[in-house]
């Protein structure tokens, strides 16, 4: 028996406590048992409490649902009209004071110069287009419309000037 209440912590945990209580008169144990009483009132009326503040704080104020936009991109050679394939196109919303937020989106265009993107909320944009061979191409739009078709025409690069020539 020794060996088993070594063994078993709670055990021993149990039996001493069954003593202590054992040993209390009867007033002792009524109070004994109110406190224990109000403690597990407490902690359920606590329980309620939280599981209502976070049944209130997690409903959503009904707001519209925010408006989105398809955008089709065609991406051509200003001197030939002729579609520029695998150009990266980079959409960046922005802010009330026009700075770049953090997140965006990259896009391809294929070989016919063409690329769409859908659920773009309505706002501020600034669009940059990115191709090998070409200056870099950028314009903010502003966003009002269920579909937008954007036509970026890309320049050969200027001839740079330098003091070394």
């Amino acid at each position: 028996m020794a060996g088993s209440a070594a063994s078993n912590p709670f055990g021993t945990a149990l039996r001493r406590g069954l003593r202590q209580r054992r040993s209390l008169t009867h007033v002792e144990e009524s109070s004994w048992t109110a406190k224990m009483i109000h403690m597990i009132l407490h902690r359920r009326a606590t329980l309620l409490f939280c599981a209502t503040a976070l049944a209130l704080f997690a409903q959503d104020t009904p707001r519209q649902p925010a408006q989105m936009a398809t955008l089709s991109f065609t991406v051509v050679r200003e001197s030939s009209g002729k579609p520029v394939r695998n150009a990266e196109i980079v959409l960046h919303l922005l802010d009330k004071n026009g700075n770049q937020k953090q997140e965006g989106l990259e896009l391809k265009s294929h070989e016919d110069g063409k690329a769409e993107t859908g659920g773009v909320p309505y706002g501020k944009m600034r669009v940059q287009v990115i191709a090998s061979g070409f200056r870099t191409y950028g314009e903010d739009f502003n966003i009002d419309k269920p579909t937008l078709e954007i036509t970026v025409k890309l320049q050969k690069p200027k001839e740079q000037f330098s003091i070394y020539k």
